[in-house]
C-alpha cells in the first residue's frame, strides 16, 4: 500500500509504516531527544561496565553472575532495538521505517522481551537452590545446566516472538500506515488492519498472560521458599547478605513484570497509546538502565570488582 498525504491508503501492497512518535514542536521533540538519549547512552555503558567485569573478573564466575551477565546482554540489545530508530525519528521529519524493518524490530523486540521474562526467572530459581539447597547446589546448576536454562530462555523468546510477527504482519493493513508509538509494538499495529483482530488479541493476552504468569509463579513460590529460609538463619551479617543480593534482583523483577502486565497482560489495560508511550519508555528504556544500578549498588561482590577493576586501570 502507498502513502498519501491524509495517511490513507490504496489497495496495494504495504511497503513502508510511518512512526508517529510523540506529539510536540521541534522543541518538545529535542527535550524527548536529549532524555532519550541519556537514558540510552546510561544504559549501554551500565550493561557493558557489568558484562566485562563479570567476564574479567574470576571471583564472579558462578551461575549467578553468569545469569546477570546474560541480563545485562539482553537489557543491552533490547534497548538498542529501540533507541537508534527512535531517537533518529526525532530529528526527521518523515520518520518512516519499512514494512520489513517494523517486522524485524518486532520481532526482536518481542524475542528479547520474552527471553528477559524467563531469565528472570531462572535467575530466581538459580536463587532457590543456592539458597534452599545448597548440598545440591554445585550438580544442579553446573555449566552445562546453565547453559540449558539460558538457551531454554531464547528459545521460548523465539517461539513467542515468532508466533506473534507472522499472525501481526499476516494481517491487512488498509486504513492507515501511520503507527501511533514510537517502535513497531502490536498494539498500535493491529490498530491499522481492516480485518477483526479479536483472534489476534486474544491470542496475545493468552500468551502474554501465560508466560507472565507462569514466570511469576515461579518468582514468588522461590522466594517464598528464600524467605522462610533467611528468616530461620541465626547469623545477622548472612541474613543482610542474602537479603541484599534477593532484593536486588525482586526489585529488578517486579519493576519489568509490573511494566509488561500492564501493556500486555490483562484486556484494555492501557486505555490511550499516549499512557501507552510513557509505560512502554519504562521498560524499553528506563528498566534496561536501571538494571546494572540495582545490582551493582546493591551487590558488594559486584561493589568489590567494579573497584578492583578501577584500581587496575588507575595504576595503569
Amino acid at each position: 500500500m502507498s502513502p498519501h498525504g491524509n495517511g490513507n491508503l490504496s489497495m496495494m501492497p504495504l511497503q513502508e509504516f510511518v512512526l508517529e512518535g510523540f506529539a510536540g514542536g521541534l522543541e518538545t521533540q529535542a527535550w524527548l531527544f536529549a532524555m532519550f538519549l541519556v537514558l540510552y547512552v546510561v544504559a549501554v555503558l551500565g550493561n557493558l561496565t557489568m558484562i566485562v567485569v563479570i567476564t574479567l573478573d574470576a571471583r564472579l564466575h558462578s551461575p549467578m553472575y553468569f545469569f546477570l551477565k546474560n541480563l545485562s546482554f539482553l537489557d543491552l540489545c533490547y534497548s538498542s532495538v529501540i533507541a537508534p530508530k527512535a531517537l533518529a525519528n526525532f530529528m526527521s521529519s518523515t520518520k518512516v521505517i519499512t514494512f520489513a524493518g517494523c517486522a524485524t524490530q518486532f520481532f526482536f523486540f518481542s524475542m528479547l522481551g520474552t527471553t528477559e521474562t524467563f531469565l528472570l526467572a531462572v535467575m530466581a530459581y538459580d536463587r532457590f537452590m543456592a539458597v534452599c539447597r545448597p548440598l545440591h547446589y554445585p550438580t544442579t546448576m553446573c555449566p552445562s545446566a546453565c547453559a540449558c536454562l539460558v538457551l531454554g530462555s531464547y528459545c521460548a523468546g523465539c517461539l513467542n516472538s515468532g508466533v506473534q510477527t507472522v499472525l501481526t504482519f499476516s494481517l491487512p493493513f488498509c486504513s492507515s500506515n501511520h503507527i501511533d508509538h514510537f517502535f513497531c509494538d502490536v498494539i498500535p499495529l493491529l490498530q491499522l488492519t481492516c480485518t477483526n483482530t479479536a483472534n489476534n488479541k486474544l491470542v496475545l493476552f493468552a500468551i502474554c498472560g501465560l508466560i507472565i504468569v507462569a514466570t511469576t509463579l515461579v518468582v514468588l513460590t522461590s522466594y517464598g521458599y528464600i524467605s522462610v529460609t533467611i528468616l530461620r538463619m541465626r547469623s545477622g551479617a548472612g541474613r543482610h547478605k542474602l537479603f541484599s543480593t534477593c532484593g536486588s534482583h525482586m526489585t529488578a523483577v517486579s519493576l519489568f513484570y509490573g511494566t509488561l502486565f500492564v501493556m500486555y497482560a490483562q484486556p484494555g489495560a492501557v486505555e490511550s497509546m499516549q499512557q501507552g508511550k510513557v509505560v512502554s519508555v519504562f521498560y524499553t528504556l528506563v528498566i534496561p538502565m536501571l538494571n546494572p544500578l540495582i545490582y551493582s549498588l546493591r551487590n558488594k561482590d559486584v561493589k568489590d570488582a567494579l573497584r578492583r577493576w578501577g584500581q587496575k586501570h588507575t595504576a595503569m
